[in-house]
């Protein structure tokens, strides 16, 4: 089974998260066990934001045993077209198309998707298993 990771996954983890930290850690190992965890160019984009140097992000993502899985040409207009969908239901902008990016990696690259944001995936991405911590 391959899992899609969510960004705020990864930084409960990184970053010792006081609410989220363990939780979400459990989450990955379980993830893990059942196969292999992944991240899309955006998750990979922000999370590298999180750490001061590359040499420290990508021994601590291999450490995790996360993979970089890139952006499929029908992944991307997927999300073009759910968040076109959004915005005309009278989505607020306070969600970004980076949201869609993940959502429609996950559903088009991956089986399932660990996130912190169930509710979000869940009611824009119909069909894709959602894991939460």
């Amino acid at each position: 089974m391959i899992t899609a990771v969510d960004t705020s996954v990864l930084l409960d983890v990184f970053f010792d998260d006081p609410k989220f930290g363990q939780a979400s850690a459990d989450a990955l190992r379980r993830c893990l066990r059942e196969g292999a965890l992944q991240v899309c160019p955006v998750v990979w984009a922000e999370v590298r934001a999180a750490f001061e140097d590359e040499e420290t992000f990508l021994r601590t993502l291999s450490a995790l045993g996360v993979g970089y899985a890139g952006l499929s040409a029908e992944a991307a207009a997927l999300s073009g077209e759910i968040w076109q969908a959004y915005r005309r239901a009278g989505g607020k902008r306070e969600r970004i198309m980076a949201d869609f990016l993940i959502g429609a990696h996950a559903l088009r690259q991956s089986e399932r998707l660990l996130t912190r944001d169930a509710g979000f995936f869940r009611s824009h991405f119909a069909g894709l298993p959602v894991v939460s911590p």
